[in-house]
């Protein structure tokens, strides 16, 4: 007998990866895990594979708009989870979308580099996305390397960047890992000065998808209703449980193992 479905629904706005280790499919995965139901919607193609990005096409304005207008008058969207856009008339569809979603929460994830280092869109995106997505989004989830992109800080720590980008969003997510600290640091700051450390074990090896994992982990436990702290830690636990578990299917990095984990 079918029954209505109680699963909150996360709009996914991202880019597809034909290797599977990131983009839409991790997504899907992680929101799958959260019991989440996500509703994919495609900016961008891409030629990649676990070792890097070739190239990339991002899709025509109209298609973008059409996928999600279906999705939205059909679906009630629970949350938003922003992945990579690449261009910056792409950071304006998303704006023109969000216009229709007010209050519903928002995790940005601003994907410019790909886990091998290959570009995901032109310099002008990390602009475009600081300044006209950061004010609307709930929060943004960059590892190091982009958070100095976004802030325009080459060798900045994570403190000198979030108090360059906090001005423009009420709370930055900020991972480690991309360093030689025994431990991965991950640190969460509020506008209103607030700050939460998060300390987990560091895994050997690198992974391809770890920030499409986390930021749809997060929009999941937004959408479920947790507390944003709450829910960062949720997120951050999910994760490296699927990097623990991940696996090596091609030449180049692990793939986080999202379904089905062992959560033992």
């Amino acid at each position: 007998m079918k029954t209505p479905n109680s699963r909150p629904v996360v709009l996914c706005l991202s880019g597809h990866d034909p290797s599977g280790g990131a983009g839409l499919q991790a997504d899907i995965e992680a929101l799958l895990a959260q019991g989440c139901h996500a509703a994919p919607t495609v900016t961008a193609l891409t030629v990649q594979d676990t070792v890097d990005v070739a190239d990339f096409r991002v899709l025509d304005r109209a298609w973008v708009l059409a996928q999600a207008r279906a999705v939205m008058a059909d679906l009630p969207i629970a949350a938003v989870k922003l992945g990579m856009l690449g261009s910056t008339e792409m950071v304006e569809t998303v704006l023109e979308l969000l216009q229709s979603l007010p209050g519903v929460p928002l995790v940005c994830d601003p994907v410019l580099r790909a886990g091998g280092g290959g570009s995901l869109g032109p310099d002008d995106v990390g602009y475009a996305l600081r300044e006209r997505l950061f004010p609307l989004s709930t929060i943004a989830t960059p590892n190091l390397p982009e958070a100095r992109i976004l802030a325009d800080l080459p060798n900045g720590t994570a403190d000198e960047c979030a108090e360059r980008l906090l001005p423009h969003i009420e709370h930055l997510l900020i991972t480690g890992g991309h360093g030689d600290e025994q431990e991965v640091h991950n640190r969460l700051y509020s506008r209103d000065g607030r700050r939460e450390d998060f300390l987990c074990q560091r895994l050997p090896g690198s992974y391809h998808g770890s920030g499409c994992t986390l930021a749809s982990a997060l929009s999941g436990r937004l959408a479920l209703g947790e507390g944003l702290a709450s829910a960062v830690r949720s997120a951050l636990d999910y994760t490296w449980r699927t990097l623990r578990d991940a696996e090596a299917p091609g030449r180049g990095q692990y793939i986080p193992r999202r379904l089905p984990l062992d959560l033992d």
